[in-house]
This record gives C-alpha cells, structure tokens and sequence, in this order.
C-alpha cells in the first residue's frame, strides 16, 4: 500500500514537473525567442507591413484601402473620388452585422461562377447577356463601363478593349492591395487633369512605384495603390 501511495506520488511528481518544464518552454521561451528573432529580422513584416506618411502609420502593405467620396444622403456606396489612384472592385466585402460594436469589414469572394449573367450565343458560345441586372457578366460589364467613362478625358478616350481584368474583378479576399501596371497607366491621364498635373509625372510615378516579379519569375507586376497614392499626394504638393 505505501509502494502504491508512493509511486503514485512520484508519478504525479514529475507529471507536474514535465508540465511546468514544457510550459515555461513552450510558453515563454520559445514565444520570446521567435518574437525576438521577427523584431530583429523582419520587424517590417512581423508588425504588419505597416506604412507611414509623415511618421503616422495610414495603412499596410497587404490590405487595399478605398478612395471613395463622403456618402450622400440616399447612397449605399459612395461614388469614387477620381483624383486619386483607383484600386481593384471589391464586391466580395460584407459588414459585420453580429457583434455591431466593431466597425468590421469582412474579406471574401462573390462565389459566382463564370456563367452567372451569361446566356448561349446562336452558335452555342457562352456570352454575357446584355440584359442581365445581376450576376458576375453584369457586375464586370458595369464596372468596365465605369472605367471606360471615368478615366475618359478630354484628350483621351478609353477604349472597352484597354480595359485590363482586374479593373472590373475583384481578388479572392476583396482585399488585394495592388493593381496592375496597364491599370495604374490607364488611370494616368484623369489623374493628371484631376489633379493639374503633367501625364509624363504621372506616368513616371507610376514606373517608379511599378514593383516586378518576386525573385524574377514568380507573380506579375504589380503596383501597390496606397504606395502610390501617398506618392502622388506628395507631387501635388511639390507641384501646387
């Protein structure tokens, strides 16, 4: 009986010895030690990506802003504000209406297939159906007509075939940071009258901020809009 007692003892002994070992391991140290080796190695990436404007942090490499106009009374969405560089649509967004105390954006796709809005040409060929209010064909077709007619200056006219893809679809989270090159250039010219600018500075702010494929091969170009658009909120300041 005192064997038992006492192997039971030391059992639950080292039982909780091993906990208390693996915690302080596994809990504090090793916590310490990747935070430590992230703020010394990656401390851009491991506090977010963050970018700062004058020494305030206005946002984060990997998550797209909007540039967007006040809400008018009787809108739903606000009208873009056209004197700043444009990011990819972000329909796949919703509101968080459960817990109302936070103010949060929740990140996702609009899950609708290719087809949704399409119809069968007299050949059999999948096409959009010019008649459909709702569906992916007339979400695309409504947002190429929207930057066929904004980007529209009085010296440049958009063409719906100079449209690229990402200008009229949105990314899997809705969150995508980054345009293409051929979008940020088509947005050149309504941005330099916007703002009273040279297209030629436009268009070099556009290179300048242009990043190329990571390690050479991987992805496409890229430009990130918030990048930019702090960029461009400096060259009219420098300009006006």
């Amino acid at each position: 009986m005192n064997n038992s007692v006492g192997n039971t003892a030391r059992l639950l002994g080292a039982g909780l010895r091993a906990v208390l070992v693996l915690t302080v391991v596994c809990g504090v140290i090793y916590p310490l030690v990747v935070t430590g080796v992230a703020q010394a190695v990656f401390h851009n990436k491991a506090n977010g990506s963050e970018i700062k404007d004058g020494g305030k942090v206005v946002g984060s490499e990997l998550i797209g802003q909007r540039y967007d106009l006040p809400l008018k009374k009787g809108q739903e969405t606000p009208d873009p504000d056209l004197k700043w560089f444009q990011p990819r649509p972000s329909n796949g967004l919703g509101s968080n209406s459960v817990n109302t105390r936070y103010k949060l954006l929740l990140s996702g796709a609009t899950n609708l297939s290719g087809d949704s809005g399409a119809m069968k040409d007299k050949d059999g060929n999948e096409v959009c159906d010019p008649k459909a209010e709702d569906g992916l064909c007339a979400q695309v077709k409504a947002a190429r007509d929207a930057v066929v007619k904004d980007n529209s200056t009085a010296d440049f006219k958009v063409s719906p075939s100079d449209v690229p893809v990402d200008a009229v679809t949105s990314s899997a989270s809705g969150l995508d940071p980054h345009i293409s090159p051929e979008y940020a250039d088509l947005q050149a010219h309504r941005i330099a009258e916007k703002n009273h600018l040279d297209v030629k500075d436009v268009e070099k702010l556009v290179d300048d901020h242009t990043d190329g494929r990571v390690l050479g091969f991987m992805g496409e170009p890229r430009v990130n809009v918030l990048k930019l658009n702090i960029a461009l909120k400096h060259l009219v300041a420098a300009k006006g």
